[in-house]
């Protein structure tokens, strides 16, 4: 993590746990939600570790496809205690109630089950979009303080805009991938160095290579006892993932290519308007 996203994080946290007067002044509930989003591996569940540690707070690991109905929800929500954090882990795939509505709606449309946004389906465990949000903004708000909603998701775009809004998700952050700053702590936590020759090819490929947290740990893991032999074998790696990419890209270029070829042969001429005296509508 960057510094300067971690020093704010920590300030908002810090200002968070230190405002009790002023929510009870301006009649908020003591909460604060806090929305996770990127690729897999970038560091969503340990942030929630780090943060749960930094605060001390207890973490209570909330899982939709557990809860039976939004009376279940009510009640594990009420059993939370104060100083604690409420985790969501990847929203956009536990149920269909982080989806956009209107997006919904309209693919239930072209199904021909209209009037039936909110429902869940056969599938669904049960919890519904308006449920999760009463529980959040009312009951779960009112019955404690000093608490904390944290929500992953590896795809943002698919929420649904309420669960979005300030008062439930109050702070966005992005887990991205791994930055030369990233690599060089995780040198230092697993190889125990700070500075190698290597670093600088290794920071140039990971500006240009698309690599996760977790992936450069593991590189870095495999041979920790021997740190040249494990910055040798990430620097293999990631000329590897850069070969794969370019691989990817070409294939993808030539589908394309292939495909407004294919595109172009089907097309047919339209009549001249000049000539037929039509006028072709479309």
């Amino acid at each position: 993590m960057e510094p300067e996203l971690k020093q704010f994080i920590m300030d908002d946290l810090d200002s968070f746990v230190g405002r009790k007067d002023f929510f009870e002044n301006v009649g908020r509930a003591w909460k604060r939600g806090y929305l996770l989003f990127g690729p897999p591996g970038t560091g969503k569940s340990s942030l929630v570790a780090a943060i749960a540690n930094y605060l001390n707070y207890n973490v209570y690991d909330l899982e939709f496809q557990s809860v039976r109905n939004d009376a279940d929800l009510r009640r594990i929500l009420t059993s939370t205690t104060n100083r604690s954090i409420l985790l969501i882990e990847d929203i956009d795939c536990s149920t269909k109630i982080s989806k956009d509505r209107g997006k919904l709606k309209n693919d239930r449309e072209k199904e021909g089950e209209v009037g039936r946004t909110d429902r869940p389906s056969a599938i669904d465990p049960g919890v519904t979009l308006s449920g999760l949000l009463n529980f959040i903004d009312g009951l779960w708000s009112s019955c404690g303080n000093e608490r904390i909603i944290i929500f992953t998701t590896n795809h943002k775009e698919k929420l649904d805009p309420a669960l979005l809004r300030p008062g439930r998700m109050d702070v966005h952050i992005h887990m991205g991938y791994c930055t030369p700053t990233g690599f060089r702590k995780l040198a230092t936590t697993y190889l125990g160095i700070k500075d190698d020759k290597l670093f600088g090819p290794i920071d140039d490929l990971i500006k240009v290579v698309e690599v996760t947290p977790a992936e450069v740990a593991q590189q870095l893991m495999i041979k920790s006892d021997d740190p040249e032999a494990a910055l040798h074998g990430l620097i293999t790696y990631l000329y590897t993932k850069k070969d794969k990419v370019g691989e990817d890209v070409i294939q993808q270029e030539e589908e394309a290519k292939d495909e407004n070829d294919k595109n172009d042969g089907n097309q047919t001429k339209e009549p001249d308007e000049s000539k037929t005296g039509c006028i072709y509508l479309s």
